[in-house]
């Protein structure tokens, strides 16, 4: 039996892009479906996250011209992680697989083949990676690469490249329902959830259409949750510093203690300005990272829901 398969398409102030990457979705489900790698019954699932110009709008036009389309609409802005995770919670009853893609045409469509081959051969999990950064800027390509190093080295298991482009059975997502997390990095609690699992190289390409809605702040903010969400290693880290500032000092102690009993003692304030200023600057920033994490559990406990869908296509049945 062929496998239903959903695109799970997150799309925020994506008018100008939307009506170009809806036919190539559409296209290549249609490919697959001719194949014979994937059910007739198929779809693609658009999720508006909030937007504020006619994205949802054309969604709506979308699902009422071709049964192939979907949509759901957010109550409002949530973030493109809470986007994805609303639609594959909402499509995995209705569903075998999954591939979750972004709206803007820089993911290679046509790895969607391979993705599926590899679903056929056993994989409940298929990792969309960038083969090369050549479109990024200089900048762009050395953070990203140096983050993702960083993530690995605070015991983050990610997959090096791999952003938000995979292929998720509906088994996983069974188990991934599980998660409750309301600090999401989807790209580091999939590997969690462990199942066969390879990857799919790509080359990402430029943009088709609109501008890029995840700004340098985002990135920055992604990032920050990506380590403080999965790895407590940085309060291992202040730990450790702060044993050998202490080690540091008590020497220092005692080396001032030797010199005010040898009588070679000289008053100056350059030494004691350098050591408060020292210790205060380590003190703030382990009170920071304390802080990040003390936020983290605030907005935990309080167990909100990470998503909330306030609208449907009309022949979208409600879960």
């Amino acid at each position: 039996m062929l496998p239903v398969l959903y695109i799970i398409v997150p799309c925020y102030n994506e008018e100008a892009v939307l009506p170009i990457t809806s036919e190539l979705f559409l296209n290549k489900l249609r490919d697959l479906e001719k194949e014979w790698k994937i059910s007739q019954e198929s779809r693609v699932l658009f999720v508006d996250d909030g937007s504020k110009d006619s994205t949802w709008q054309i969604i709506c036009d979308l699902a009422a011209k071709d049964p192939h389309f979907k949509g759901i609409r957010q109550s409002r802005n949530r973030g493109h992680q809470n986007a994805v995770l609303a639609g594959l919670m909402d499509a995995k009853d209705h569903c075998d697989i999954t591939i979750s893609i972004d709206c803007d045409g820089q993911d290679d469509i046509n790895a969607m083949d391979a993705m599926v081959d590899a679903y056929h051969d056993g994989c409940e999990i298929v990792y969309g990676v960038r083969s090369s950064r050549d479109t990024d800027t200089f900048f762009k390509r050395t953070t990203a690469r140096g983050y993702y190093k960083l993530l690995k080295a605070m015991g983050v298991e990610t997959v090096y490249d791999h952003a938000d482009y995979r292929l998720v059975s509906s088994r996983v997502l069974q188990e991934f329902s599980n998660f409750k997390e309301v600090n999401l990095f989807l790209r580091g609690m999939f590997p969690l959830v462990g199942f066969k699992s390879t990857s799919v190289f790509y080359e990402r390409k430029e943009r088709i259409a609109g501008k890029s809605h995840y700004p340098l702040r985002k990135m920055l903010a992604l990032a920050v949750d990506g380590i403080t969400s999965l790895s407590i290693k940085p309060l291992h880290l202040i730990t450790g510093l702060g044993v050998c500032i202490a080690a540091l000092s008590f020497i220092g102690v005692i080396w001032s203690v030797v010199v005010a009993l040898c009588g070679a003692s000289v008053p100056g304030w350059a030494s004691m300005t350098s050591i408060i200023c020292l210790l205060g600057g380590v003190q703030l920033v382990g009170i920071g990272v304390l802080g990040e994490y003390i936020g983290k559990i605030y907005l935990e406990v309080k167990g909100r829901p990470r998503y909330i869908i306030s609208e449907r296509t009309q022949d979208w049945e409600a879960l």
